[in-house]
């Protein structure tokens, strides 16, 4: 399979010159079976917007998968052309919150914070909920597990087409459950079903370990415990993901600099427009 990433930012888009490397666009990941067009998407952040461009004038025809329902993560749905057209099918599921999805992503939304709500995007569209466990989607199996992450009830998702895997944490704050090994969060049986052996790893770096005391509370985790995870548990690759939103392309750098010298497993920075390949090692 493969994956693009349409948007990698966390908690608000970082337009501007400091950023054009890493990008910009808030938390969209697209992964398409081999050799066919996108049709899994995780998360439906600004970056969504590119997928449109990746499917070059054609509908979009799948599934789109809501970790949680924070703004970064679904502020791309209203602008989202290759969904929104007469000729679209989006089957869109989120955690089950015990309350109606679509009235869910209609508070915020709708008028007066939006002009349309979800029942206003053309196409055929339909809005569920989605349970812990594993679910086949759009030819993959797909376990969701509730992992730690402030302000609502946020999964983290294990995508397999049988030959590889990517485990996908992109909001996830593990020092809530404990320091854990490394004093970074604890590594819970919820976050060593989903990356167990896993190709590839997308998860939450938005912060440094320094920086975890003064801003852990915000829900996030650091970096090193991303690489730290990554060799507790076999993983091919680490990217790291939902870059801080003032951190600039420099920056990025030297925090993945930083990372890779405390660890030996591959770890880098996931950038827009980045396409990976997860294959099996």
């Amino acid at each position: 399979m493969r994956a693009y990433f349409c948007g990698v930012r966390g908690s608000t888009p970082a337009p501007g010159a400091d950023f054009v490397r890493v990008g910009g666009h808030t938390s969209c990941v697209a992964i398409a079976p081999d050799g066919r067009r996108p049709s899994l998407v995780l998360d439906a952040g600004t970056g969504l917007r590119r997928l449109s461009v990746l499917l070059a004038g054609a509908p979009f025809r799948g599934t789109i998968l809501l970790s949680h329902l924070h703004w970064d993560h679904t502020h791309g749905l209203p602008f989202f052309p290759a969904g929104d057209r007469p000729d679209a099918w989006v089957r869109l599921l989120l955690p089950d919150q015990g309350h109606d999805p679509q009235e869910l992503l209609a508070r915020c939304m709708s008028p007066p914070h939006f002009p349309i709500g979800p029942e206003g995007l053309r196409g055929s569209w339909t809005f569920g909920e989605l349970t812990e466990g594993t679910h086949e989607l759009e030819g993959f199996s797909v376990l969701a597990r509730e992992i730690p992450h402030k302000g609502g009830r946020t999964f983290g998702f294990r995508v397999s087409d049988g030959r590889a895997t990517l485990a996908y944490l992109s909001d996830h704050a593990p020092q809530v459950l404990g320091p854990g090994p490394e004093g970074l969060g604890e590594y819970h049986e919820a976050v060593r079903q989903l990356v167990e052996g896993a190709d590839v790893l997308v998860h939450d770096g938005q912060y440094t370990a320094a920086e975890l005391p003064a801003r852990g509370s915000f829900g996030h985790a650091a970096a090193e415990y991303a690489a730290g995870l990554g060799g507790a548990f076999g993983v091919g690759r680490v990217l790291l993901f939902h870059h801080d939103p003032a951190r600039t392309d420099d920056e990025v750098k030297h925090l993945l600099a930083g990372v890779r010298a405390v660890t030996s497993v591959r770890v880098d920075a996931a950038c827009e427009d980045d396409v990976v390949e997860v294959a099996k090692r």
